[in-house]
């Protein structure tokens, strides 16, 4: 049988499991919000993140006078623990919540705390040796402690996401040089174009996902900039002069990222524009990555009805009715991780508009959209690379052979008898199923010799 302490707040008294690090307010969160499931726990970057936010304000605040050693030690202790993941359990609050991050924020409190008086030799609960608001929140509020804990750890996952897409780029630039000599059709429109390698198509999907590294950089730059020591609305109610930029130092010290101390603390308290335009470069790369992902299902389809100018590894059988099918499935769920990326974006819209005042209430919303978007994309990614680019293989001979047969190879002789004659043989070659060789030949456009020249589809690739 669980058992049960009693703890109190504001609204009343409420059982708290004996052995829970957390404490009332974060009960009352478990209660109130069952919501999506998913838990702060469920992310140890943010757990992470918000030990480092409380212990960077305990130090700031012993440095300010205002905590005594013999709290600081034991508040340090808590949270160096948090940060390397030993209370991720202990973090049983929704992602979506009313209170703009309060049950994120006492969470976290009531965790440090309570680890603390046990490291001081009391029992949980006894907060008058070690208080959730007045000592682990001390010269706080959620309204800026939240906010940055959301920022480090959006900064702290982009690093891994980057990580993640770079490997994903070197996969797609390693088929790059496997298949720099099949030589087959581009097409524009989903129509017969030019010839190209089947190589430069893949480390163009390299070269297109490649450019999203320092996009998704310079916007997770923008989250450097915080509000802590601005706490309730900016004005640093119940926060000493100094607060602000020492804290920030000591994040940053404690991180080695850059952080700094926003101009303007009542601009900066209910400003989301830094989730906006880091959520908009997660759908620019999801906006990529589907389309790179919709180009391999066609590249690979049929086999007999379809392009079937690459084969994809085989990861399930594809029908439940039709023997010997076989579905493009990894490109299918990475185009439905993309779709949801998207609309997460249309979510942190929406949330960042409807700021009021001096503070946006949403950002709950907020934070859960942009970290399930980076993890969607992360386990995406891995899952594309694993499963799909690393085994992809071609089709060499119906590559050639659909440049052979291809009228598109027409535009190269537009230099040699002009548009018109090369309108008329295309137009020709449709009609009577005719090749454009022969067709030229027979016109007496061009000399066998030169049209063996022009018509190389080696001659009509120049980089």
């Amino acid at each position: 049988m669980t058992k049960f302490r009693t703890e109190s707040d504001l609204i009343g008294d409420l059982q708290v499991p004996v052995d829970a690090y957390y404490g009332v307010q974060t009960q009352r969160a478990i209660e109130n919000f069952r919501i999506t499931g998913t838990k702060m726990g469920d992310y140890p970057a943010f757990v992470k993140a918000i030990g480092y936010v409380k212990l960077a304000a305990a130090q700031t605040n012993h440095a300010l006078g205002l905590l005594p050693d013999t709290l600081l030690k034991p508040i340090s202790e808590a949270c160096k623990e948090v940060i390397d993941g030993k209370f991720d359990s202990q973090f049983p609050v929704d992602m979506i919540q009313g209170g703009a991050g309060t049950s994120v924020n006492m969470n976290a409190n009531e965790v440090i705390a309570n680890r603390a008086l046990e490291l001081m030799g009391y029992e949980k609960g006894d907060y008058p040796h070690c208080s959730p608001n007045d000592h682990v929140n001390q010269s706080q509020s959620t309204n800026d402690a939240y906010p940055t804990t959301v920022k480090l750890a959006v900064i702290m996952m982009n690093k891994t996401l980057i990580e993640k897409l770079q490997l994903l780029i070197g996969a797609f630039r390693k088929k790059g040089e496997e298949f720099a000599d099949v030589i087959k059709m581009g097409r524009t429109q989903l129509q017969d174009a030019v010839p190209m390698t089947l190589g430069q198509e893949f480390e163009a999907f390299a070269a297109n996902l490649e450019e999203e590294i320092a996009r998704l950089q310079s916007n997770a730059n923008l989250f450097l900039e915080i509000n802590m020591g601005g706490t309730a609305i900016g004005t640093g109610l119940n926060a000493p002069k100094g607060y602000a930029k020492l804290c920030a130092e000591n994040l940053a010290k404690l991180t080695g990222d850059a952080f700094v101390t926003a101009a303007n603390l009542v601009e900066a308290t209910p400003d989301t524009g830094s989730y906006v335009i880091y959520s908009s470069a997660l759908k620019r790369m999801a906006v990529k990555l589907s389309k790179i992902c919709n180009d391999l299902r066609l590249l690979s389809s049929g086999p007999r009805a379809g392009l079937n100018e690459i084969n994809l590894p085989a990861m399930q059988p594809g029908s439940s009715i039709m023997p010997g099918k076989v579905n493009p499935v990894i490109p299918e769920v990475v185009n439905q991780v993309c779709y949801k990326v998207i609309g997460n974006d249309l979510t942190v819209t929406f949330a960042a508009e409807a700021g009021q005042l001096q503070l946006n209430v949403m950002e709950p919303v907020l934070c859960q959209s942009i970290i399930e978007s980076i993890v969607f994309l992360e386990r995406a990614i891995d899952t594309l690379r694993t499963k799909c680019v690393e085994g992809i293989t071609a089709n060499r001979e119906v590559c050639l052979n659909m440049v052979k047969n291809s009228i598109g190879i027409v535009t190269a002789l537009n230099p040699h008898i002009g548009y018109k004659n090369s309108t008329k043989i295309a137009k020709e070659a449709l009609q009577t199923g005719k090749s454009v060789y022969d067709l030229v030949l027979a016109h007496g456009l061009l000399s066998k010799e030169k049209l063996d020249e022009v018509l190389d589809p080696k001659n009509m690739l120049h980089n």
